[in-house]
């Protein structure tokens, strides 16, 4: 199982880059950031500094969207990063939940996904596409063999149906292992149905991570509340199910939506942050579901039930109060453990 650590690119960029390159050190193979322009510093800035302080780690954001930037801006970038540094890219995409909405701006369509997916590989890789304005074009620098995987955020049962259809991987924010098997399956039924290897559809879960030194109530209880803010952030996601699909109609699980009945509201202002104001209506049994928290021990157990599911990355949001620790836990104790 590949390893990934999921930052904010909160300043100063640098220790996002020291963040990354300890990552590295103890085992990670992969670096990924948020991309909301409002709320955080540009991520393809501080990716080139990545790029240049370490030798193996890919990077990529967690999420971007086709809305924010031009698709060829963003294939551009890509392909850019990869001619400076060998193809050590991966484009993570979703429907760009806080960088539109805090724009303004509501979230992407999947058709416009659907579309951006395309252009981006295909620039990415030096081949001729059109990036909607009726004109082909083509990167005439870009050298033989360059890729830029395109892996895309899903929840939804259309998100599923087109993300193994279409992407090269799949992106999970949530661990749990109910919902991690419902929805590879339909991603890989999906791939199937398409032509597709079901196996070359990459599969990563993203959730929090904390270790604590045992599993004692005090314990628990410190790492929940600094995880709690995941059940906000994939609330909002899931209230946008609800919308569409509406409660207990099958098409969604109720597994993953019935915990939002309390939610009232949201504020971006302390998006993906411990202490989230917005999450308390987060109850204790979906963080201990949708995010990784105890003993190192129990790290490993959950990790491997997730990698027997089909999970080839496990990519840890480190938003709390322990990132070295938990980067380096991981390092010297559980990555090897679950890699033995």
């Amino acid at each position: 199982m590949d390893f990934g650590l999921v930052l904010q690119t909160d300043p100063p960029a640098s220790r996002v880059v020291e963040l990354m390159q300890r990552a590295e050190r103890n085992g990670f193979s992969h670096g990924w950031t948020f991309d909301s322009a409002v709320l955080w510093q540009e991520p393809f800035v501080i990716y080139s500094q990545i790029l240049a302080r370490t030798s193996t780690l890919k990077i990529g954001p967690m999420v971007t969207n086709p809305g924010t930037r031009t698709w060829e801006v963003t294939a551009s970038t890509f392909a850019t990063l990869n001619d400076m540094f060998g193809n050590r890219t991966v484009c993570g995409i979703g429907r760009g939940d806080s960088a539109m909405r805090v724009a303004g701006r509501r979230p992407n369509t999947l058709a416009r996904i659907s579309g951006a997916m395309k252009v981006i590989r295909a620039l990415g890789r030096g081949e001729e596409a059109d990036p909607g304005g009726g004109t082909a074009v083509r990167f005439p620098w870009v050298k033989p063999g360059a890729e830029v995987p395109v892996w895309m955020a899903a929840y939804g049962p259309r998100a599923l149906k087109m993300t193994g259809e279409e992407a090269d991987g799949f992106i999970l924010q949530l661990a749990d292992p109910y919902l991690t098997e419902y929805m590879v399956k339909a991603v890989r039924d999906a791939a199937e149905a398409a032509g597709r290897d079901p196996s070359e559809v990459t599969v990563c879960v993203a959730a929090p991570a904390y270790v604590t030194d045992d599993d004692s109530p005090a314990a628990l209880a410190h790492a929940r509340e600094q995880c709690r803010w995941f059940g906000g952030m994939v609330g909002n996601h899931v209230a946008d199910l609800v919308a569409k699909y509406g409660a207990r109609t099958g098409a969604v699980p109720g597994e993953l939506t019935d915990y939002i009945k309390a939610r009232q509201g949201y504020d971006y202002a302390h998006h993906g942050r411990s202490g989230n104001p917005d999450t308390q209506f987060v109850p204790d049994e979906i963080v201990d579901r949708f995010c990784l928290i105890g003993t190192a021990e129990q790290h490993i157990e959950k990790l491997n039930a997730l990698r027997a599911l089909g999970v080839d990355q496990f990519a840890l949001y480190d938003m709390h109060d322990a990132q070295e620790a938990v980067i380096d836990l991981y390092g010297t104790k559980i990555i090897p453990a679950v890699n033995a």
